[in-house]
């Protein structure tokens, strides 16, 4: 990446703004020997801003940048000293959005261990094939996960959140070093359709993947964020190293409840939100508040935005919706700006800075513009493979995600679905994320999901299955009709299936191995 386009970027951020020369002297130098691992990025942000607040969880805790270096520091020292955790090793993270989590995710980086960051919605079976698979040397986790860890095996070390404490308050006098190799983030792909995989995540080289993002979404030093999106996630994640980066103050719920988040925003007087996009629908579920958080930023990823939320919400609080389409594998694709949205409101955008994208046919050639192909992508934090060795097919220095989508005449991406998720009905390919949105479009419907199920005649068939806003009804053949109007008929699911909700995992995403258990 050009390096005036980095400096004009953190200028126009923020990030580079008179201070202390001492202070500035420190922060370099914390990042030269630390380098752009969370442990450097935390390091950074407490040379320059060591009283800003940087936590607040929602029990009233708050911690300064620098508190919260001294505490990471600690639990490090505990866990090298106390339990014998060395570089190279991997520990598990079983924790909610909360200043624990951090401190918990920084003594790793303080180390070189990698941390495992392990989905709270795993059941202990599979929570027990994570910890085998991972070969994991410690778990830390919350209370409330007690019970789930009992199947572990006995000789797998586990600290719940008064031992976490208890490492923290003991820790013995000593000093950290550089490790001789960084520790990785590991994070566990979302599950969907099977056992979810662990991706290696590489630690940034320099001010490139952040200037991508903020180059894009209007963030700016010292802004107040509330992270709701999980961290054991990839954008939640992404949304911890973004806050260290510009010294902001972080804002954690352990669990997302919309009016507490609203209230919260008030509050805090949030310039930020990271969410996922279900996160958002239920937020407009519930009254605005009055007055109106003053949001600058509502950034949201994990999954499709359904259609017509995000010109329903920028209608209630603003034009602040920035959507950014990615993946644990590729880190991002493209984001779409409020301007974007209200023009195309299902767009993925288009490519930040440093961004390659290509649409490309099964022999890896281009398609042509408006045609269906598989999205490839490149930049600086394409994932490392998954820790079981495996990796995605390559092209030219980028990376099949996974997905089909195309380019219109302007340049942006649409993203029609998984490539495993298509179905041919009849000879004809059908994409069940086009019916979906334009079902999510029915007052009546408050969310919507479509799959493909066999079909002895067809091959294959679409089914619906619909949650509705409470007190309203409709007809399954009504539906089929609705859908009949807009799409050609092979779109038309042949079976409308009522629920109370959807069955989805921690970051909002449908589960649809669980629908196809209503057949059998």
């Amino acid at each position: 990446m050009d390096l005036p386009f980095i400096v004009a970027t953190l200028t126009r951020r923020g990030l580079l703004t008179p201070g202390r020369p001492v202070r500035i002297a420190s922060q370099l130098n914390a990042l030269r020997k630390w380098g752009w691992s969370l442990a450097g990025e935390l390091r950074q942000a407490a040379a320059r801003d060591p009283g800003r607040t940087a936590v607040i969880d929602e029990d009233g805790v708050e911690l300064t940048y620098q508190d919260l270096l001294e505490r990471a520091e600690r639990m490090a020292r505990s866990m090298r000293a106390g339990l014998g955790v060395q570089a190279g090793d991997r520990i598990g993270v079983l924790c909610r959005n909360h200043h624990g989590l951090i401190e918990t995710i920084v003594a790793a980086t303080l180390l070189g261990v990698d941390a495992v960051l392990v989905n709270t919605g795993l059941s202990a079976a599979q929570l027990g094939t994570v910890a085998e698979e991972q070969r994991l040397r410690l778990l830390v986790h919350d209370d409330e996960f007690a019970d789930r860890v009992l199947g572990l095996p006995a000789e797998l070390p586990r600290l719940d959140e008064r031992a976490r404490e208890e490492l923290v308050a003991g820790a013995l006098p000593g000093e950290l070093h550089p490790p001789e190799r960084d520790g990785r983030i590991i994070v566990l792909t979302s599950g969907t359709t099977g056992a979810p995989k662990g991706a290696r995540r590489p630690t940034p080289n320099g001010f490139g993947p952040l200037v991508s993002i903020i180059d894009r979404i209007p963030l700016h030093t010292r802004d107040r964020v509330l992270i709701a999106a999980p961290i054991f996630h990839t954008w939640g994640f992404a949304a911890l190293q973004v806050c260290f980066a510009l010294r902001a103050t972080i804002v954690l719920h352990r669990r997302f409840d919309p009016a507490a988040t609203l209230a919260a925003l008030v509050q805090h007087r949030c310039d930020a939100l990271f969410a996922v996009p279900v996160m958002v629908q239920r937020l407009l579920e519930v009254p605005p508040p009055d007055p109106l958080p003053s949001l600058k930023v509502v950034a949201v990823s994990g999954s499709a935005l359904p259609g017509g939320l995000a010109s329903a919400f920028m209608d209630v609080y603003g034009d602040v919706i920035y959507n950014l389409y990615g993946s644990t594998e590729v880190s991002w694709a493209s984001i779409a700006a409020p301007a974007d949205l209200r023009k195309a409101p299902t767009t993925a955008g288009r490519p930040p800075h440093g961004t390659r994208l290509e649409i490309l046919d099964d022999d890896g050639e281009p398609v042509a513009g408006g045609r269906v192909g598989r999205i490839f992508v490149g930049n600086e934090m394409l994932f490392e493979g998954y820790t079981s060795g495996g990796s995605r097919e390559t092209r030219d220095g980028l990376l099949d995600t996974g997905d089909l989508g195309r380019l219109n005449a302007d340049g942006l991406l649409f993203v029609d679905g998984r490539a495993d998720d298509m179905i041919v009905s009849g000879g004809e390919n059908v994409f069940p994320s086009e019916v979906e949105d334009l079902l999510a479009q029915l007052p009546q419907v408050r969310e919507a999901a479509v799959i493909g199920v066999p079909d002895p005649e067809y091959g294959q068939r679409l089914a619906a299955f619909l949650a509705l806003h409470p007190g309203e009804t409709l007809d399954p053949e009504a539906v089929r009709e609705y859908v009949r109007h807009y799409l050609a008929r092979f779109s038309v699911p042949r079976d409308v299936i009522f629920v109370k909700y959807l069955p989805r995992n921690a970051t909002g995403k449908v589960l649809s191995r669980e629908l196809r258990r209503y057949y059998g």
